[in-house]
Formats: C-alpha cells, sequence, structure tokens
C-alpha cells in the first residue's frame, strides 16, 4: 500500500503537510534562510520518524514481553555532511528507559528486534548514513 502524503506552499517557506492520519504540521526554515520558524526543519523530521519508527516498535514488543515503564524517550543526534546536498553520514540512536527493576534482558530484545527487523526508517537510513545504538536503563 502506498503512502501519499500532500505539502502545500502556504506563503514566505512555510508549507503544510498532511499526514495518511489525516493530522498535519508545520515545515519551515530557520530565519537566517527566509523562514520564520514557525514549523519543522525537514531534515529534523527525519530524525523524528527514525525516533517514532523504532519507539513504536519497542513500546508494543515490551507490552507483549510485559515489561513496565516508567517512562521511555528516544535522543536521535544526526551529523550532517560538509558539503550540499547536506544529509546525515552518522545517526546515533539513544534509548533511555526509566522504571523499577527494568529487565535488561527483554528491553535489550525489544530494542534489537527494531533496528534489526521491524522499523524501516532504521533500515532506510542504513542506506546512506552510519548508524550507531545504545541503551540507558535509569533504574529508580
Amino acid at each position: 500500500m502506498d503512502n501519499i502524503v500532500t505539502t502545500e506552499w502556504k506563503g514566505n517557506m512555510v508549507f503544510e503537510s498532511d499526514n495518511p492520519s489525516n493530522q498535519t504540521l508545520a515545515i519551515d526554515s530557520a530565519e537566517e534562510f527566509g523562514g520564520t520558524n514557525s514549523g519543522f526543519r525537514p531534515k529534523a523530521l527525519m530524525l523524528s520518524a527514525l525516533a517514532g519508527c523504532s519507539g513504536l516498535d519497542v513500546v508494543s514488543l515490551l507490552k507483549k514481553m510485559k515489561v513496565n515503564l516508567d517512562d521511555f524517550k528516544i535522543i536521535t543526534t544526526g551529523a550532517l555532511t560538509d558539503e550540499h546536498p547536506k544529509y546525515y553520514h552518522t545517526v546515533k540512536v539513544d534509548y533511555h528507559f526509566y522504571g523499577k527493576d527494568l529487565n535488561e534482558k527483554k528491553i535489550n530484545k525489544a530494542v534489537n528486534l527494531s533496528i534489526e527487523r521491524y522499523c524501516g526508517v532504521f533500515e532506510m537510513f542504513k542506506a546512506f548514513a552510519k548508524m550507531s545504538t545504545e541503551i540507558h536503563l535509569h533504574n529508580s
């Protein structure tokens, strides 16, 4: 099944993009490039898509494994090339899990299944960037 996204120019450097979920988001550039900082930056959205894709996998897998979390966040850092067209040549994904008596084995399994098998966005990134991941357990 194809995903279809329509992105419409709203004036200046602002675009509005829809999604198959019927949600919209604004895309804009920095003031130094004529934008107004009123929307998401396109390359940063790629990092959000990566974290969101893997995060959905991990939460789903941990739920099936009956692992309870107090909190979970993903910090994704991308390094751009110096030359145009600038793209991410290196990306690091840090998974942070918070809770009591966190099950390290199950958490590691869930993250590894996401990045090696289920997350299509991670697979796409591997085509152009050196990828690394790290899991951080914060037991309370």
